[in-house]
């Protein structure tokens, strides 16, 4: 609950911040060097890690200060915290039962609850960002000491005999490590004095409870009686702690206050002539307009000289903030690929003001982007050999994906493309590319996925298409097609022998079907050896309808699609005899 209600004031006070800069039009944002005086008040909310189970503790005040000296938008400041909470027993104290005693019941208490103290001193970097004169944001960090003081609890069940039913020892530290991280936002009325709200978070390191010296402990309670209900306790069963707990006291808060700049003269003076001027370049085809991501720009000055550079962003823009007027030149590239520049000239700068200045991608080609997956998964592959194929002009480009399966080409309007990867122990899928299909006046990207399966020695893979005429086992054109993405994975990898196995469904006769798909395992064997696969590396064998895939055995009625599915022409690589 303390946690929403820090993110609630962190989003209304940024909420704020958004609405005071959007009116504040006139001012010019102008770093400034000198001293910040900022003076707080607000409320912690604490989380003592003491493990003591009936001690909860309340929010509390919080009064603070902080110096900063910031040169421009890194300074480093010092910070003082006054921090006070109570602890708050959770114990039940209505009328007790007491087990093993003649009294029965205890309903007389005596509750005490020291207040704890906590004081912090901090040292640290400061970073702000200051979009106008009237407003800053501001992010401290803080290392340093804290002293923490109270906290003593202590319930007592009076009632004759007395029994000590929770008690924690509290905390006497000097000095333990400590830390903070702290978000300011400003609002100034003038060069001088504002207002400012935010929220911090703050943690104490191994904060040591103290051991009572009249009980010798640091901790104790009595805990209820699992035979009874929870109003029951058994004294004899005293859960006690003599060795005191070093653990952490975090807490987070939410402060209002005021704000001092103390500048000096000469530089306020210096700085009332500050102006920010700012450049955004989009990047566009120049055909279909499509707006361009991941396109680098340089920005250059009248020598040719890189001034900045970017990249442009989900919506093909790079902003360049905080540079000179100047006379600029405008270079972009993506994909290996120049565009069309352009100039932004001094007198189009004005203060306060984002100049618009656009790049356009001329080329004429088209941009194949691709990534390589696990068949029937979402898993890239990387280092994959893509091949592309030019089948008009006998042209073959290569390249090789990335970390995330990707790859990029640039192919040729009116072209025919054929495209699969190289990667060993793995069968790849061969895809034609017709970008007569496309209008390079509304597309620029091509997108694709080439999907390859993993080869062992173990399991088959189908290869599609593969169909034969009823009774008949000579191969189909199609079927050459797919033939063809065997004879390029068998030439890739010279090393690998394969089995071409083919399958029948069980209508006929089992010697009848183990023959015709002996003649067509035969005929993919063939074909192989006639696009240069050597007749040593193929091994053909027809199964007939001893390896059916689903329940279409002899005697079964079902669907000719399921006969299909039976139906079928598969490869795998043989393995290795063994040594």
């Amino acid at each position: 609950m303390n946690t929403l209600k820090v993110i609630f004031s962190l989003l209304f006070l940024t909420l704020i911040a958004q609405n005071l800069t959007a009116q504040d039009k006139t001012t010019k944002p102008c770093y400034k060097p000198g001293f910040q005086l900022s003076f707080r008040g607000g409320y912690d909310f604490p989380t003592y890690h003491n493990n003591t189970p009936f001690i909860d503790y309340k929010g509390g005040l919080e009064l603070g200060t902080s110096l900063d000296y910031y040169w421009r938008w890194f300074g480093i400041g010092a910070d003082f915290d006054y921090l006070k909470n109570k602890p708050k027993n959770t114990y039940p104290t209505g009328t007790l039962t007491v087990l093993g005693t003649p009294i029965g019941s205890i309903s007389n208490f005596n509750l005490t609850e020291a207040r704890i103290t906590r004081i912090f001193y901090g040292l640290g970097p400061s970073f702000r960002y200051e979009p106008s004169n009237k407003f800053t944001a501001e992010l401290m960090l803080r290392g340093g000491l804290a002293s923490i003081k109270g906290g003593r609890t202590e319930l007592l069940g009076i009632q004759p005999p007395t029994h000590l039913l929770n008690f924690h020892a509290g905390y006497d530290l000097k000095t333990v490590l400590s830390a903070k991280a702290q978000v300011q936002f400003n609002y100034f009325f003038n060069k001088v004095f504002g207002i400012h709200a935010g929220a911090y978070y703050m943690r104490h390191f191994k904060a040591t409870e103290l051991t009572d010296a009249g009980y010798g402990l640091s901790a104790s309670y009595i805990p209820f009686d699992n035979r009874e209900d929870n109003n029951t306790i058994d004294p004899k069963i005293q859960e006690t702690r003599t060795e005191a707990c070093n653990c952490d006291i975090s807490s987070i808060g939410a402060f209002a206050g005021v704000t001092v700049r103390l500048v000096p003269a000469k530089r306020e003076k210096a700085c009332n002539a500050c102006d920010v001027f700012s450049l955004a370049v989009t990047a566009r085809d120049k055909f279909s307009k499509q707006l361009l991501p991941n396109t680098d720009v340089a920005l250059k000055n009248a020598n040719g000289e890189v001034v900045q550079t970017g990249t442009t962003n989900n919506f093909g823009v790079v902003t360049f903030n905080n540079i000179i007027p100047d006379n600029y030149s405008i270079a972009g590239i993506l994909y290996d690929v120049n565009l069309d520049g352009s100039t932004a000239m001094k007198s189009e700068f004005q203060p306060s003001t984002t100049l618009q200045k656009e790049i356009l991608y001329s080329d004429t080609n088209f941009i194949l982007k691709g990534k390589t997956v696990v068949c029937n998964s979402a898993t890239p592959l990387q280092d994959v050999s893509v091949i592309l194929k030019n089948t008009d002009q006998a042209d073959i480009k290569n390249t090789m994906t990335d970390a995330k399966g990707e790859f990029i080409f640039h192919v040729k309007q009116q072209s025919n493309y054929l495209i699969y990867g190289k990667k060993e122990n793995y069968f790849s899928q061969m895809e034609k590319i017709l970008t007569s299909d496309f209008d390079r006046n509304t597309t620029l990207f091509i997108k694709l996925e080439i999907c390859m399966e993993e080869t062992d020695c173990e399991n088959a893979i189908p290869l599609k298409n593969i169909h034969y005429d009823l009774d008949e086992s000579f191969l189909r054109p199609e079927a050459k097609i797919e033939l063809n993405r065997l004879v390029q994975f068998m030439t890739d990898n010279p090393g690998v022998n394969i089995e071409v196995r083919s399958h029948t469904d069980s209508r006929g006769s089992d010697k009848y079907n183990e023959t015709l798909s002996q003649k067509r395992a035969d005929a993919a064997v063939d074909y192989l050896v006639s696009q240069g696969i050597s007749n040593d590396r193929l091994a053909g064998r027809g199964y007939g309808e001893t390896k059916l895939l689903n329940e279409c055995a002899d005697g079964v009625t079902c669907s000719e699609s399921k006969h299909q599915l039976n139906r079928r022409t598969e490869m795998k690589v043989i393995c290795p005899p063994r040594r």
